[in-house]
């Protein structure tokens, strides 16, 4: 029997630790040569990008809550760095298993390969490039597995043999007795029995492994990392020369056909702490699916627009760009923000009509919904009367005077006025399929959002800052309320559940953006709870109820606790 079957049969400790080494040394060569593999193909196939997207697909709706509340806008990179230490975790089990059999080890790759092939697959854009990087980091990983378990399996001496205590005489017992033979004169020396041996300590029976294989394994755990760091920075660099950036920086556009109104006097309170009037692109809310964001050459981007219409378009950026572009501000609201969330903002935008490209396609009788989809699969569902009754419902290209930044949709992304950003925000937008809302459900409304999504009235409080106690006096309470599409017409503030009193409102130039308002707070030291509600111009006013944001979009007064500190 081998050494190294022995070693199978009688794993010990310093195979277990350098099983575990092994194997997330293997699986970081795998992810190295499939990161590789993508940036020569296409970017979104990496499997450890396509395992994190199946994962927000798959993920039950209250855990994606929870991830959007608890972790915001880092959420994505909390979800690539639990996928990462899971896969770490799992190629060291994978690695403790390979040095016991190296078939148990392959097995486990042949899972992951799996995996990562399924979830590359169902993607809704993939096309036979996705399997090319799962299946060059499992070859990689496979050929780095076995190199690695080799040489760890050489790292544990072999087993000790029976021995006794002490070197001594044995005498083998079924020899038969020696005769009686006469006196002899004694002898210099006794000499050793012919049929007796003396136990000699083999010197590799024990201790540890000497350099010769603590080298090997170095060296081979050396290369192992050096191939997946050259794997995963080349396919990083090859991502990064498809970035768009210079792209979007080349672009001029064209002077509006309908240019923004002038902002009225007043428009912005410039109270300090408060959210000013345009949300600058660098502090606007992401929320999406998208775990790498997609990079789209503007001069091969183009729009479908087919289904239930007379005629199919088809529209090129370069078209889209000659058509009448129109710039308005619009305020777009999150459906995952809580009651005084982050998650709105308004920007001024620059697009081409919406409603006016999607009467070129003539829709028929019957339709009722915009399937939108964008470069990445993601999909939503606009309703159709709402783009055409009149609002401003824009195919952007641009946002507060420079191209659309690239996270933000560039080069075309949809903004419809009154509507949570689920059914009508598309960013990356490739494709609108007119059709009817019982035949084609969105993303969100497969999993459980409302198929209709009106922005329901709010108000936030900005301040009083979280955290700082104003002095006693005069003290502002101010924030933002929106109500798109219909406007704000005023904003109530109330102190410890007491009588509400009327805040003043900053001048606004339309109905489709967020308001500013203040109200002047005469504050006496004390602990207490600031309330805020908005009034529409429809007359309906923010209502007390509370409710969490799925289905359709938080509800409640906004609150804060000041605590007024002596002077």
């Amino acid at each position: 029997m081998t050494s190294a079957s022995l070693a199978d049969d009688n794993p010990q400790a310093p195979h277990a630790l350098a099983g575990a080494v092994a194997g997330v040394l293997a699986g970081a060569v795998a992810i190295g040569a499939a990161q590789l593999a993508a940036g020569l193909t296409v970017p979104q196939s990496s499997p450890v990008l396509a395992v994190g997207q199946a994962a927000i697909d798959l993920t039950p709706l209250p855990v994606k809550n929870f991830a959007i509340s608890a972790f915001g806008t880092h959420d994505k990179t909390v979800l690539l760095g639990g996928i990462l230490v899971v896969l770490a975790l799992y190629a060291a089990a994978v690695g403790m298993l390979a040095v016991r059999r190296l078939a148990f080890g392959m097995w486990g790759l042949a899972l992951f390969a799996f995996i990562g092939l399924t979830a590359a697959l169902t993607r809704p854009n993939s096309t036979p490039e996705y399997v090319v990087p799962t299946l060059a980091g499992a070859a990689a990983g496979t050929f780095a597995l076995a190199r690695l378990t080799r040489a760890a399996r050489r790292l544990s001496p072999p087993p000790a043999r029976p021995r006794p205590a002490s070197p001594e005489i044995l005498t083998p017992p079924d020899l038969p007795a020696a005769p009686d033979v006469p006196a002899r004169p004694a002898e210099p020396a006794a000499e050793t029995p012919a049929y007796s041996f003396t136990y000699l300590p083999n010197p590799d029976d024990q201790g540890p492994p000497r350099w010769p294989e603590r080298r090997r394994f170095l060296v081979a755990s050396g290369a192992a990392a050096a191939a997946a760091a050259t794997g995963t920075l080349a396919g990083r660099e090859l991502i990064t020369r498809r970035n768009v950036s210079q792209a979007r920086a080349a672009l001029r556009f064209p002077r509006p056909a309908v240019p923004a109104p002038p902002l009225p006097a007043g428009s912005d309170l410039h109270i300090p702490g408060l959210s000013s009037f345009i949300t600058p692109n660098g502090s606007f809310y992401r929320v999406d699916t998208a775990l790498l964001v997609p990079q789209v050459d503007p001069a091969t981007w183009q729009l479908r627009i087919h289904g239930m219409v007379q005629r199919e378009v088809t529209i090129t950026f370069a078209e889209l760009l000659k058509r009448p572009l129109i710039e308005n501000y619009v305020t777009l609201t999150c459906v995952s923000d809580p009651v005084g969330g982050p998650y709105v903002g308004n920007a001024r935008w620059l697009g081409a009509s919406l409603a006016a490209l999607i009467r070129q396609a003539r829709p028929l009788a019957g339709a009722s919904q915009l399937l939108c989809t964008s470069v990445d699969g993601f999909t939503s569902g606009t309703p159709l009367e709402v783009v055409l009754d009149g609002r401003d419902a824009l195919l952007a290209v641009a946002m507060n005077g420079t191209a659309l930044p690239v996270e933000h949709g560039f080069p075309a992304r949809m903004v419809v006025p009154g509507l949570y950003g689920y059914v009508s925000a598309t960013k990356w937008v490739t494709d609108i399929e007119v059709t009817t809302f019982p035949a084609a459900s969105a993303y969100w409304v497969q999993r459980g959002w409302s198929q209709q999504a009106p922005i329901k009235t709010e108000s936030r409080i900005d301040v009083p800052v979280a955290g700082v106690s104003p002095r006693p006096g005069p003290t502002p309470v101010a924030g933002v309320a929106w109500a798109q599409h219909k406007g704000i017409a005023a904003v109530e503030v109330r102190v410890n559940g007491g009588p509400w009193h009327e805040a003043r409102l900053a001048a606004v130039l339309g109905i489709d953006t967020w308001r500013q308002w203040v109200w002047e707070w005469q504050a006496a030291p004390g602990n207490y709870l600031l309330e805020a509600r908005a009034t529409d111009q429809t007359g309906y006013t923010q209502t007390a109820v509370q409710a969490q944001p799925p289905p359709n979009g938080a509800s409640g007064y906004p609150s804060a606790e000041v605590t007024v500190r002596s002077s």
